[in-house]
C-alpha cells in the first residue's frame, strides 16, 4: 500500500494565486497601453491643429505682404478683435479661410488680419484637429519701419473665447 503525500491540496491554491497575479499584471499592462494610446492620439491632434494654424499664418502673412502697398493701417491700440468669437464664427466673421479644407481636421484653418498702431499688423491664425478639443492659436505681429519689416511670432496658450 502506498502512502499519500500531505502536499496534495497545496498545489491548487498556489496555481490560483499565480494565475491571479498574472491576470492583475496583464490588466495593469492593458490599462497602461490604453493610457499611452490616448496620449498619443491627443498629441497627434494638437500637432495637427498646430500645423494647420502655422500654415494659415504663413499664407495670410504672404497675402498681407502682397496687399501692403494698397493698405494703410488705422492708428489704434493693440488689436483685440481676435479675442471675439464673432470675428471667427457667425455671419459677421471677419476671419478668412486661406485653405478650402484641411486633411483630418473638423474645419479649415482660419486667420484674421488686423491693423495696429502705426505700420503694425497682427495676424491671428486658428487651426483645428479632428476633435473639438484640439485647437491651436498662433499669432504673428509684423512691424514695418523704413521699408523693413520685423516679425514677432507667438503661440496663444488658451482659447481667447
Amino acid at each position: 500500500m502506498k502512502r499519500r503525500s500531505r502536499s496534495n491540496g497545496a498545489t491548487l491554491p498556489i496555481v490560483l494565486i499565480l494565475a491571479a497575479m498574472m491576470l492583475v499584471t496583464a490588466s495593469a499592462w492593458l490599462q497602461t497601453s490604453l493610457v499611452a494610446a490616448r496620449a498619443t492620439v491627443a498629441t497627434r491632434e494638437r500637432v495637427q491643429a498646430f500645423h494647420a494654424a502655422d500654415s494659415a499664418l504663413i499664407r495670410c502673412s504672404r497675402m498681407l505682404a502682397l496687399a501692403l502697398p494698397a493698405t494703410s493701417p488705422s492708428p489704434n491700440d493693440e488689436p483685440s478683435r481676435w479675442r471675439l468669437k464673432a470675428s471667427f464664427e457667425g455671419p459677421s466673421a471677419a476671419a478668412i479661410a486661406p485653405f478650402a479644407s484641411w486633411p483630418y481636421a473638423r474645419h479649415a484653418p482660419q486667420c484674421l488680419i488686423e491693423a495696429g498702431a502705426g505700420a503694425s499688423y497682427l495676424i491671428t491664425a486658428r487651426g483645428f484637429g479632428a476633435t473639438p478639443d484640439s485647437e491651436a492659436w498662433l499669432q504673428l505681429r509684423i512691424d514695418i519701419a523704413d521699408g523693413a519689416s520685423t516679425r514677432h511670432w507667438r503661440r496663444v496658450v488658451a482659447r481667447p473665447f
